[in-house]
């Protein structure tokens, strides 16, 4: 069965993207733990981030980082953390969340819930200050 993310890889599910080639795609979280979170994926469906091949982990984390510094081009923050937990959906995935404190990367806190307006504008932002 496919997981979430297939589906939004497919286009069955739509997406606030910002990034996107052949092998990854990257949008954003819509239950974000702050402004700008976005999750970064691969195209193909892989449970856990340590079974991707070398390759696919080195460009994965490689096309995170082009993600990351459009992210922090566009979205105030002191740093871009990265987490990767893996259980809420077998897919890998990344998340890249702009911090300003320590706390701002704690998923035990509230998800944000942002009006679609900004959402899509953030999206934009993002999408104009990756270097792909």
């Amino acid at each position: 069965m496919a997981t979430i993310f297939s589906k939004i890889i497919s286009g069955e599910i739509p997406a606030y993207k910002v990034a996107e080639n052949d092998r990854f795609l990257a949008f954003l979280d819509i239950s974000p733990l702050a402004k700008g979170h976005t999750l970064v994926v691969p195209k193909i469906e892989v449970d856990y981030i340590f079974d991707l091949d070398d390759q696919d982990l080195a460009e994965l984390i490689i096309f995170a980082k082009k993600v990351a510094v459009g992210l922090r081009r566009s979205v105030p923050c002191i740093r871009i953390g990265v987490a990767v937990i893996g259980l809420e959906v077998p897919h890998t995935h990344i998340h890249l969340v702009p911090l300003n404190t320590m706390s701002d990367i704690n998923f035990s806190l509230p998800k944000l819930s942002l009006p679609k307006e900004v959402m899509e504008e953030t999206a934009r932002l993002i999408k104009a200050e990756v270097p792909l």
